[in-house]
């Protein structure tokens, strides 16, 4: 049995910001037409036994409480140049078609799941880690807080690559192993989530400078802390082990944030996500999809090819 788990707003938003489909009523529909063909083109390539797309639900109180600076700031996403002026770029717009789409989707053999209160990683985590761990899975994402989920039964099908990532990837590329990613990732910090990480240090660096995490042995951050605090003792020694050593409080928060788990879902969370899955009735409605797509004035896409490619799905 094969899952495909999806970020579902993770490919709503590529085609949001990029498809120019519009309907016949003269609104931007291309977050749905590019998600609907996007999942098409998904299931065609790898013909899942299982689809679940997990949608985001406003991200999770409990990593604002660990830092409250976690994911402020983000710049919107912003339509593309083939809309110049004409089309608003509006929240209201955004979530009317994310309406739609899980009306749609709701007539289809593909599960859809929603948590309150936390983030679609978390919950994508937890499937792979547990609901389907016996199960091969490709995961559908550009994040890369998924790379410590890769293993021999994982794999991520990256939108921004165009391709896979396998375990074997991220150890050729990083010179880190899955094991180890989360480790790596709370040294370096991110960015993209405003998560401040350790001076000077990247990936080529803890790579290069704590050679256990190629392995394919966990290696903990007291191991980490105390082989800097040792190292850090000669004077020669590059910087990071320094900086290491002196911030592991910095490193254990930022882990926290990272890490995918249970230990950021609530006992309510895992009950909803079971619920989800364990009560979910596929279905293969045609005739009340076209509806919907009529209702909505969307022309430009091919119903039955997009059912044809779910016959693999049994759910």
């Amino acid at each position: 049995m094969s899952v495909l788990l999806v970020d579902g707003l993770n490919l709503f938003t590529r085609h949001f910001i990029a498809n120019p489909s519009m309907s016949k009523h003269g609104y931007h529909v291309g977050g749905i037409v590019g998600f609907l063909n996007g999942i098409r083109l998904l299931s065609d390539k790898f013909s899942p036994s299982k689809i679940c797309v997990v949608w985001e639900s406003g991200g999770s109180q409990k990593r604002r409480n660990i830092l409250p600076e976690y994911k402020k700031h983000r710049k919107p996403q912003k339509l593309n140049r083939y809309y110049n002026d004409e089309i608003p770029d509006t929240v209201q717009g955004r979530d009317n078609q994310i309406s739609v789409l899980i009306e749609i989707l709701k007539n289809t053999p593909i599960c859809q799941v929603y948590v309150p209160d936390c983030e679609a990683d978390d919950v994508i985590g937890y499937l792979s880690r547990y609901t389907f761990s016996d199960s091969k899975q490709v995961i559908f994402s550009s994040d890369k807080d998924f790379y410590q989920l890769l293993s021999d039964n994982v794999e991520i099908y990256s939108p921004t690559r165009k391709g896979m990532v396998t375990k074997s990837d991220l150890i050729k590329n990083y010179q880190i192993c899955p094991e180890n990613f989360c480790l790596a990732k709370s040294i370096c910090g991110d960015t993209s989530d405003n998560i401040p990480g350790i001076k000077g240090a990247g990936f080529k660096t803890i790579a290069k400078r704590f050679p256990r995490m190629i392995g394919p042995e966990e290696v903990s951050i007291d191991e980490i802390v105390s082989f800097s605090e040792i190292e850090s003792r000669n004077k020669r020694s590059p910087k990071i082990f320094k900086e290491v050593a002196e911030n592991k409080s910095k490193i254990l928060r930022n882990w926290k944030l990272i890490y995918l788990d249970i230990k950021n879902l609530s006992h309510d969370q895992i009950q909803r996500i079971h619920t989800s899955i364990d009560t979910f009735s596929p279905r293969r409605d045609k005739i009340s999809t076209m509806r919907i797509l009529i209702r909505e004035g969307i022309q430009t896409l091919d119903v039955d090819r997009f059912f044809l490619s779910l016959v693999s799905c049994k759910n």
